[in-house]
């Protein structure tokens, strides 16, 4: 275990830019050795549309992160959402020159290298290339096809695209805090990194991601991503209809969000009004709780059901024996689980991202930093399992290669020193 290696995440969200260092315990657990925050004005939906304002929100976060931990950042793993990201699932196979020799790791990566060269719209970059099942000589079902006797190597492949302007703007803001990105990944496959156990990717989960600015899913079965999306809603269009919907300002909107906010309209006191400062010595303004929580479970219910659609359009309605994750910020309002459940009739439970953490602060546990700490595991892990079992049998093989070297170089110097000690003792008989 390497716990000298060091991740930054750099979580740059719609309401919030979040840095975030961390390093593996000798448990392989992960520590966080510092955290940083800033207010994101430059950014909505995931989209950035501020240079400036970005790129000194992640100053402000780096900066803080670095005095926290004590390290000083140059490189980041940085997430990228918003609703420019699309999926596809593409099929494709490669015929082997060999057919006595066994799949190697090379043809693997060899398949998935091409799906980079796949022809997609206009604008768009592929950042994610993850692999479906494989298919070898027509016998499909195969998760790890590394190994066994084939011509014919196919896959189902998930691939996910992004803007190729959205992508740009967040490098540039990232070179312009004076730091290099290491990785650009996806938020929703981040955060189920950290909120996801094993068992929940093998029978089949659906995790929701409720930011501020977008609500992200990721549906995992059999152990293997098998969809993603991003909707164009989150806990910030909540605010907006508070705000239009009470007359109140921005930031008193957010708080009664926060704080009286619940997702179930019947669940609400009906007799609880709340007083809110009135404006420049006018009276204070009353709002009713419960008209509160109507507002509030209008829009939950339009997010639930973009949510309930991706599941259904993904084919894996029926395969989520694990239920689904809700994490982020917006998991955090009242009563949201039971709605989720209520208008999905699956299983529901809010995912805190303590899965792979050590010791820690309860502060970090927080939904709200599902992606931050993905983003610093991601570091650590691979998003595909199986790379880890490639990556060990390609070690294994140069190891072994390796050996056979030395091994080989031993038996040579052994002769050579029996050859030397041979003219050694002609020359001593003076027959040389």
């Amino acid at each position: 275990m390497d716990t000298d290696k060091i991740v930054v995440g750099l979580d740059i969200g719609t309401t919030k830019i979040c840095a975030m260092v961390g390093r593996k315990n000798e448990y392989g657990k992960l520590e966080i050795l510092g955290t940083g925050k800033a207010v994101s004005d430059g950014v909505i939906r995931g989209i950035v549309i501020n240079i400036d304002k970005t790129t000194k929100a992640i100053q402000q976060a780096i900066a803080e992160a670095e005095n926290q931990s004590g390290i000083n950042i140059n490189v980041v793993n940085v997430g990228i959402a918003g609703q420019h990201i699309n999926s596809m699932v593409t099929h494709n196979g490669i015929t082997r020159k060999t057919t006595d020799e066994e799949i190697t790791v090379e043809d693997v990566l060899q398949l998935t290298e091409e799906q980079y060269r796949t022809v997609i719209a206009p604008g768009s970059e592929i950042i994610h290339v993850m692999p479906q099942d494989y298919i070898v000589d027509y016998e499909d079902g195969i998760k790890e096809p590394v190994g066994m006797s084939g011509v014919r190597l196919e896959a189902d492949f998930h691939i996910i695209t992004a803007q190729t302007n959205a992508i740009n703007n967040i490098n540039k803001c990232v070179k312009r805090a004076g730091l290099e990105t290491d990785n650009l990944i996806l938020e929703p496959i981040a955060s189920s990194m950290s909120v996801l156990s094993d068992e929940e990717k093998e029978a089949g989960v659906c995790l929701v991601d409720i930011g501020g600015g977008t609500t992200d899913v990721a549906i995992f079965y059999d152990g293997i991503i098998r969809h993603t999306a991003v909707i164009p809603f989150g806990g910030n269009i909540l605010t907006a209809d508070i705000k239009q919907g009470c007359h109140v300002l921005n930031n008193q909107a957010e708080s009664l969000k926060t704080k009286f906010g619940v997702a179930i309209a019947e669940q609400a006191n009906p007799n609880e009004i709340i007083a809110i400062p009135g404006l420049r010595n006018r009276p204070p303004k009353e709002i009713s709780v419960k008209n509160l929580a109507h507002i509030i479970e209008a829009r939950m219910e339009e997010i639930i059901e973009h949510v309930h659609a991706e599941i259904i359009n993904s084919g894996y309605e029926g395969n989520l024996a694990g239920g689904i994750v809700l994490t982020g910020g917006g998991s955090q309002l009242q009563s949201v689980k039971q709605l989720v459940e209520y208008m999905t009739g699956v299983d529901v439970r809010i995912g805190h991202p303590n899965e792979h953490l050590g010791k820690s602060t309860s502060d970090i546990k927080s939904p709200m930093y599902a992606t931050s700490i993905g983003l610093v595991l991601s570091g650590f892990m691979d998003i595909d399992d199986r790379q880890n079992t490639y990556e060990e049998l390609t070690a294994s093989t140069k190891t072994g290669e390796q050996s056979t070297a030395d091994n080989a170089k031993s038996f040579v110097q052994k002769i050579l020193a029996k050859t030397k000690g041979l003219l050694i003792d002609d020359m001593g008989d003076g027959d040389y």
